[in-house]
């Protein structure tokens, strides 16, 4: 399967946030949300950056609740690993596991169309894997 069945299955809703908001701004809107990451961008809808929790419990280590009023660039990353609606789960697998992330944007022609997260990738897996066993049970009652 490639991602853009995924997208095509969950939505390509992807929540944005401008790089000037503050820490603050980003966990009120990822709690809203029910979300791990936001993709942080600029002029354009360029992606310059992604807000994990992880970054957010990296800042806080660091400069304890005065983070919370730091601009989404203090905190953010900004190597910001992406893939295709073209790539397949085991590419994303791959990526997620090298890189130890749970959030990939994806992005066509420089374009955000959507995001996958480590849940997406493990229902997708569930899914063939049921899919699998299923198909076997039958061959195996009709041979």
């Amino acid at each position: 399967m490639i991602v853009k069945s995924i997208l095509s299955a969950k939505g390509r809703d992807v929540a944005t946030i401008a790089p000037t908001a503050t820490l603050a701004e980003a966990t009120k809107i990822l709690s809203e949300r029910k979300i791990g990451a936001l993709v942080v961008t600029g002029a354009g809808g360029r992606i310059i950056g992604i807000l994990s929790e992880r970054d957010i419990v990296r800042a806080l280590a660091q400069h304890g609740g005065d983070a919370l009023q730091l601009p989404l660039t203090d905190v953010m990353t900004r190597k910001v690993v992406t893939c295709t609606p073209r790539d397949t789960v085991a590419v994303l697998m791959e990526r997620m596991t090298a890189g130890k992330f749970r959030h990939l944007p994806v992005t066509d022609d420089g374009a955000l169309t959507g995001i996958i997260s480590i849940g997406d990738v493990v229902k997708y897996r569930l899914t063939e894997l049921q899919f699998e066993q299923d198909a076997m049970r039958d061959y195996i009652q009709t041979a």
